[in-house]
């Protein structure tokens, strides 16, 4: 099943997603990752990710986006998990 994870920056925190990226990319290369990436605010800085997973059910989802290095270090203030239903998808 399809998810997507968007999650927000908690204000002031462009160093600490600096200093947690490499742990967070090397976390993300386990999994298969359909489409991950930062959000960018109106001056094209980030202020959070999007993440769209195939996981097994939305118990395994929850359990991915608690153990990422950015959750880890309360680099998101919020962090909303919903499935999704593939309609329009790229090469298909």
């Amino acid at each position: 099943m399809l998810f997507v994870i968007h999650a927000s920056d908690k204000p002031d925190s462009a160093e600490l997603r600096q200093a947690t990226r490499p742990d967070h990319l090397a976390y993300m290369s386990d999994f298969d990752i359909l489409v991950g990436g930062p959000m960018l605010d109106e001056h094209s800085e980030s202020c959070g990710s999007i993440i769209i997973v195939e996981m097994e059910d939305l118990a395994a989802t929850e359990a991915f986006a608690a153990n990422d290095p950015y959750r880890k270090v309360g680099l998101f203030d919020t962090v909303l998990i919903r499935a999704m239903k593939k309609v329009i998808w790229p090469g298909e």
